[in-house]
């Protein structure tokens, strides 16, 4: 997490890591997301930059993390009218917890992933 931290500050234009080209005031734009993801190979059924979210939530309810907690990460509203006009949380211990953990999964997972370097020197 200090690495997005230091690049959103590193970009000085605002408070998103990955800000709209034309803006630092609004974050990056999901066709901007998705037309990289298009240079990357990937289809539209492959991935969107709104899957993201969606993988994210998903295990995030897995690891066994408030559904509170994740709702208010990914930036969403109450839909219970009662329990908006009265809950004002925004539980950030918790997601600060939430977020290394994920930040330790992803790390977990580019472990498990030979590197470039490493996938040569095994073909040479």
């Amino acid at each position: 997490m200090a690495r997005i931290g230091f690049a959103g500050r590193a970009a000085g234009r605002g408070c998103y890591v990955f800000p709209s080209i034309r803006s630092g005031r609004d974050p990056m734009s999901e066709n901007t997301v998705n037309a990289a993801l298009r240079r990357l190979g990937y289809g539209t059924d492959d991935m969107t930059g709104h899957g993201f979210r969606s993988m994210a939530s998903t295990l995030l309810h897995e690891m066994g993390w408030t559904s509170d907690a994740i709702e208010r990460q990914l930036a969403h509203s109450e839909r219970n009218p009662i329990k908006a006009a009265y809950n004002r949380a925004e539980y950030l211990p918790e997601r600060r917890k939430m977020m290394q953990a994920w930040a330790d999964y992803l790390d977990r997972l580019r472990e498990k992933q030979p590197r470039a370097t490493q996938l040569c020197a095994k073909r040479a």
